[in-house]
This record gives structure tokens, C-alpha cells and sequence, in this order.
């Protein structure tokens, strides 16, 4: 048998050998052959994460409940710090800060404060809204002028009592925005509904 200077067959000399004889060369992968496998399968695995959501949150549920905390605190901020009145005006898809303005006395969009602008909610997420225990009809006309908001957030930081259910298309996950025995806005957690 030959053998290299380090003790190892020759492949050379194995391959001709195995040729010889009829049996056919042992080949082995390459690192980048290796590689390149291993990079298709972090791709594809990365991909069913992303679209199949493992954990079964809702992030842009989250994030749109969030968003609404988030905005619902600021304004009752400015509407102390401004001493104005401040409402929103919810509708089936998207909300709206509102400001009263005196001079006209009628409410109007708050164009002072980017932050307030109109909004609307990613396909597949609406509202259901209850005021004063009362549940309110949000289909409003789209070329409706009249810009009454349901709920109101008062120049002494005071609400309406209101809860503001905000739920995925069909019902399966919903977050709740409401007042708590403080006075204080709060998110209620995550709420799966069974079919």
C-alpha cells in the first residue's frame, strides 16, 4: 500500500486504485458545500418564524394598543398643561384627537400637534366602544363633517368613563383600554377568545 510522507494513503493513488478495481471513489462534502446547506436551512427556518408567530402574539395588536395608551396619556398631559378640551372620536377603523375651539365653538382636528393627527388601524383590527356603559355604533359616514368625539379628556385631566376594546377581525384576540377606579388609562392584558 502506498503511503505519504505523514502516514496517509495517497489519493491519488486510492482513487486510481478504487477505478482499477471497479469500486467507485469515496468522496466526502466540502466546508463550503456544508456551508451553503447550512445558510438554505437558517433561511427557511428564519421565514416560518416570521410568518407562523410561534408564541401567539399579536404584535400589531400590541402595538396599536400601545400606540392608543401611549396617546390617551399625552393628551390628558396637554389638555391640563393647555387648560383645553381634548376628545376622541373613534370609528370602525382608526381614531382621531380632537380640540375644541372656543372661537367657533365646534370641535375640530388638532393640526398644532403631529403627534394627534388622524390614524388609521392595520387591516384586520377594529374597535368596539362602550361609553358610559352604553356600547356606541362607530359606522360613521365618510363625508360626515360633523367631528363629535364619543369620548372626552377634560382640561382638569378628567375622563369620560369609557372602554375601548380594540380586537383582531373575527374576534379570536382583543386588548381593552378603559379608566380604572383611579382615574388612570389602563391596558388590560391580551385576551384570547376561543371560536
Amino acid at each position: 500500500m502506498p503511503i505519504s510522507a505523514t502516514g496517509t494513503w495517497r489519493t491519488e493513488v486510492a482513487a486510481v486504485r478504487g477505478a482499477a478495481s471497479g469500486a467507485p471513489a469515496a468522496r466526502g462534502f466540502t466546508l463550503i458545500e456544508i456551508l451553503v446547506v447550512l445558510v438554505i436551512i437558517g433561511v427557511i427556518t428564519a421565514g416560518v418564524l416570521l410568518s407562523v408567530n410561534i408564541t401567539g402574539r399579536d404584535r400589531e395588536l400590541e402595538k396599536e394598543s400601545d400606540r392608543l395608551l401611549a396617546l390617551f396619556k399625552y393628551t390628558r398631559e396637554q389638555a391640563e398643561l393647555q387648560t383645553r378640551e381634548y376628545g376622541v372620536m373613534f370609528q370602525d377603523d382608526g381614531y382621531e384627537f380632537l380640540t375644541y375651539d372656543t372661537r367657533r365653538a365646534t370641535w375640530r382636528s388638532v393640526f398644532e400637534d403631529d403627534a394627534l393627527t388622524a390614524r388609521r388601524l392595520p387591516d384586520g383590527l377594529g374597535f368596539r366602544l362602550v361609553v358610559d356603559a352604553r356600547p356606541v355604533v362607530l359606522n360613521r359616514p365618510k363625508d360626515a363633517k360633523d367631528k363629535t368625539p364619543q369620548v372626552m379628556i377634560f382640561s382638569n385631566g378628567d375622563l369620560s368613563s369609557f372602554t375601548a376594546t380594540l380586537e383582531r377581525e373575527g374576534g379570536a384576540r382583543s386588548v381593552t383600554l378603559s379608566e380604572d377606579s383611579k382615574g388612570q388609562v389602563v391596558l388590560a392584558p391580551m385576551e384570547e377568545h376561543k371560536p
